[in-house]
Order: structure tokens, then sequence, then C-alpha cells
């Protein structure tokens, strides 16, 4: 196995001390759990409920085609809610303090598409210890044509990636469910581990729950439902370019953004930051104050917190954003956030722009200065 990146924890070690501090006393002052409650409950059925409840009036027949495909955008918002809002906290361990509750709610992943335990090592492993490390960090590698990195290799198809990324990102939830899973079980290197060994229950889990969404998204419909294989090729579609959207831009402007960090190790292969410190240069956080995009998209606009503190239920993530920019501002680290959603997406824009000129020159230097 080569040699893997490591960070420099002796050093800036008193705000990792700090933030951790003051958190778990928010939490203890105020006699609450970490992890779900009852809110967060009532929105895991609400989700699961929109998309589960689509499909059976579809299922149901006897609706025009022009319901059925307004029924599929609905369908593919769910997908994406249950990723978001529901199973992203299950599979990080963060839903609840009992593994067997967090088993059952993260095999909705499974069901609607994708696999849980190949997410677990390329995100809650790969990319929350290699954020925005080139050659590590997964999350970069969305296609040959759009350069998330101002360290990947420069070709000429990346002049053109601010137009071409967003459409791309529409069949991000195509490629996972006939595509990605597959790839990641056989590639090698998976990021910084070589030659990495899957369980073979995993194996039997991955082909049995691809085989039961492919049945109920596209057999059944096809036998159960009067109408042609073209019309339901186009609601399958329509699904999930609306997921893979909505999925694709939330995720990017966490960390691809104009003042987030792309830091290469030194010549020891070492990361010259704690690793808390590395978190908040790479991260990003938007939309902080809009009630119903923090609701749908399960705090995924608070990524700091969430990467600061991945054990903890994202339902408490705008509660603990003010202690955690607080205690940034004290130490004189910087906190990125947009103030809104239309905000982040600009600067996303502008970073694959900047990022598919050949003539631009990153340094990390100038973007803290900024800051």
């Amino acid at each position: 196995m080569p040699s893997m990146v490591t960070f420099n924890n002796k050093i800036n070690r008193e705000f990792n001390r700090e933030v951790k501090k003051r958190v778990n006393a928010y939490f203890k002052e105020q006699n609450i759990s970490k992890h779900a409650n009852a809110t967060m409950v009532l929105k895991t059925v609400i989700i699961l409920g929109v998309y589960w409840g689509t499909y059976a009036l579809i299922m149901l027949g006897g609706l025009s085609l022009n319901w059925i495909w307004g029924l599929t955008v609905v369908m593919g918002i769910g997908m994406a809610g249950i990723g978001f809002s529901i199973t992203h906290d299950a599979l990080h361990g963060a839903y609840s303090s009992n593994q067997s509750i967090n088993n059952f709610v993260g095999l909705f992943f499974d069901l609607v598409g994708a696999n849980g335990y190949i997410w677990k090592i390329t995100h809650n492993i790969i990319h929350h210890t290699y954020t925005n490390i080139h050659g590590h960090d997964e999350d970069l590698e969305v296609a040959e044509f759009i350069r998330l990195s101002p360290h990947t290799e420069h070709k000429p198809i990346h002049r053109f990636q601010h137009f071409l990324a967003f459409p791309a990102y529409s069949f991000a939830t195509f490629f996972w469910v006939f595509v990605k899973d597959y790839w990641y079980f056989i590639k090698n290197p998976l990021g910084p581990y070589e030659d990495k060994k899957h369980p073979i229950s995993e194996w039997v889990k991955l082909f049995v729950t691809k085989v039961f969404y492919y049945t109920y998204a596209i057999i059944l419909p096809l036998v159960a439902l009067d109408i042609t294989w073209w019309q339901v090729l186009i609601g399958f579609t329509t699904l999930h370019l609306i997921a893979g959207l909505i999925l694709g831009i939330i995720f990017q402007l966490a960390h691809v953004v104009e003042s987030t960090t792309h830091p290469i190790p030194n010549k020891d292969n070492m990361i010259e930051n704690h690793w808390v410190i590395h978190e908040m240069l790479t991260t990003n956080n938007f939309a902080r104050s809009n009630k119903i995009l923090c609701w749908y998209i399960g705090g995924l606009n608070f990524q700091i917190e969430h990467h600061l503190f991945p054990k903890v239920c994202s339902i408490h993530y705008p509660a603990i954003s003010p202690i955690v920019e607080q205690t940034a501002n004290e130490f004189g680290i910087p906190y990125n956030c947009h103030e809104t959603f239309k905000e982040a997406v600009a600067s996303h824009y502008r970073t694959l722009k900047q990022f598919g000129d050949p003539n631009f020159s990153y340094s990390e230097e100038s973007i803290l200065t900024a800051a």
C-alpha cells in the first residue's frame, strides 16, 4: 500500500480542543441527544412517504401520462431527499446511538439504487479524511471532462466545463445506479487504498439490492402499467435527471468554491495543518438562514459542522453552527460561508471557469489572504 497522507496534528490543537469542548457543552447544557429527535423522525417519515407514496400512486394506474411524468419529478425530489436528509445521517452513524437503527435507516440508500457499504468507504472514510486532496478525495473525480481540483491535469475540454458541469451533474444518479458502485467495488487503488478486499456478504448485498431496484423502478412499470417502454424510459430518466442535478449541485457547493483550498502534501506526504484546520479550510457552508433548504437537504449546507462532527445528527447543525463560527473567529481561522444558495452556486460556477482556464495559476496563499 502506498504511503497515506498524514496531518500535522501536533500543531493548532487548541482550536480542535476548544470547539469540541463548546459543542459538547451545548448538548450537555440543553440535556439533549446528539442523535435524531422527534423533528428528525417526522422528516424521515415525510420524505420516505413522498418517494414511496408517489411510486405507489404511479403503480396504481389510471393516471394520464402527464400526471405520471409529473410524479416522476416528485420522486426525483424525494430520492435526493432520502440521500440528503435520512440515509446520510444513518450511514455516518449519526441518526441513532443504536447501530441497528442506523443500519435499518441506511438500507433505504440501497433501496433507491445506491450502495451504502461503498459509500461509507468513499465518503465517510476517504472524502472526510482527505477532503479536497487531489488523488485521494474521490468526490473530486466526477468525470474526465470536469476538473474539480487545480492539481488535476488540464485538458482542452476543461475550457468548457463551466457549461458542461451542470448538465453532467444531472446524470450523477444514472451513473451511480448503473456504473459507479460496481466500478468502486473493483477499482484499484481506491483513493489511498490499494488491493482493498470487500466481504462476500457485501458483494451479495450489492447485487441483491441492485436487482431489487431495477425490478421495481423499471421492470414492474413495464409489466403493470399500460404504457410503452419509451414512456417508462422518459419517466425513469426524468426521475434521475432531477435527483442527479439536485445531489450534484449541493455536494459541490460544500468544497469546490472560491474560498476553499486544495492543499497538497509536502515531501513527507504530510498536510502541514492539523486535520481539523484542514477541514475548516477545505469546507464551505451556505444559505444557513434558508429554513426550507435546511430542512430538505438535511444540514448539508452546514458542511463545516458536518465535517467536524459527523456523528452528530444534521438536525442539530443550525444550533451548533454559531458556536463553531464564533470559536473559529476567536482563533483567527476562516469560516467559509455564503449567505445564500445563489451566491454559492455563482461561486462554484466561477471556480469551474477558473479551473478550466489553462492559464489559471492556483495559489493557496492568495485564497487564504482573500478570506
